[in-house]
């Protein structure tokens, strides 16, 4: 018998990207699309890099398996996820969908309640 996978396949996320923030979080999702802050300006690929490790580091996955498939030099981008577990995606969705900010030290309590 085959042991059950607690993994997801692969998600598409919409997101909006505000560079030049105060500090490095996820707020939530406004007009169905995730609001993410980063401290990186948007030259040289800063921005795209830090949106990317913002992401991993929330979903506890490393940042190469975010990839972002459109939007390369727009606020909005859709970024494809893999990898991440099933019950992540249901903490952190649920969270997401209160619209509260998520940062760092908040995926870690989280995590611990």
């Amino acid at each position: 018998m085959k042991k059950e996978s607690n993994r997801m396949g692969k998600k598409i996320l919409d997101l909006w990207v505000q560079p030049r923030a105060s500090r490095n979080e996820i707020l939530g999702y406004r007009d169905e699309l995730l609001r993410v802050r980063v401290t990186a300006a948007p030259t040289e690929g800063e921005a795209n890099r830090l949106c990317r490790e913002v992401l991993a580091e929330a979903l506890k996955i490393p940042p190469s398996r975010v990839e972002i498939l459109s939007g390369h030099r727009a606020r909005r981008k859709r970024v494809r996820v893999e990898g991440v577990e099933a019950t992540r995606w249901q903490i952190f969705g649920n969270k997401w969908a209160k619209n509260k900010r998520l940062t760092a030290e908040s995926a870690e309590n989280a995590e611990k309640n």
